[in-house]
């Protein structure tokens, strides 16, 4: 359901639930590289437009401090100039920090100046709430790396809670994943990660 309300007024718990603003649509010959991630986070799937989104919804995801993600969850507009402007970010993050609104763009595209006046506007909008904005762009490929491995992990019911209760109970701060006592308390090859 689409409400219009002015931005000032737009109750947390509205965007919280919201669906994405967009649908998507898939072609042959696309640019773009969309799709569903099963988020641990909150527990269903959350949307992405391009491979740098679904970087970012994967480091969302590993985050501690996010409570939730929701992806396209407004339309921002704005009378600029006297033309109305219209902007949809990527993702809402609820963190314990407060509410952070972020936008993915690669890199190369930053310095448009289209990208550049979008984006100074909607931090502007986002920031006059009192909320934070942030532009993400392509993280160290390693770290990405290493974060989408481990992402697979993060489906505590694939995972026996014994086994679980044990390794956090276990000391194995510092231990070095070729350690035999280690490797003894792993039985599981699962569980190396």
């Amino acid at each position: 359901m689409a409400e219009d309300l002015e931005w000032q007024s737009v109750p947390l718990g509205l965007l919280q639930e919201a669906r994405p603003w967009r649908t998507f649509r898939w072609y042959k010959g696309q640019q773009h590289y969309s799709g569903t991630y099963w988020s641990a986070t909150v527990r269903e799937h959350v949307i992405y437009e391009s491979r740098p989104q679904l970087g970012r919804l994967l480091f969302a995801d590993f985050a501690p401090e996010v409570r939730r993600i929701v992806a396209q969850p407004f339309l921002l507009k704005a009378d600029i100039d006297g033309k109305v402007r219209k902007h949809i970010p990527d993702y809402l993050l609820l963190t314990d920090a407060g509410p952070l609104v972020v936008d993915v763009k690669p890199r190369h595209r930053l310095e448009k100046p289209e990208v550049v006046f979008t984006f100074s506007w909607t931090r502007e909008a986002v920031t006059s709430r009192g909320w934070r904005y942030e532009v993400w762009s392509e993280p160290d490929p390693a770290v990405l790396e290493n974060i989408r491995f481990l992402a697979g992990y993060r489906r505590d019911w694939l995972f026996d809670p014994g086994l679980v209760g044990a390794l956090r109970a276990a000391d194995l701060d510092g231990m070095l994943l070729g350690d035999f006592t280690l490797m003894r308390r792993l039985t599981d090859p699962n569980w190396r990660p």
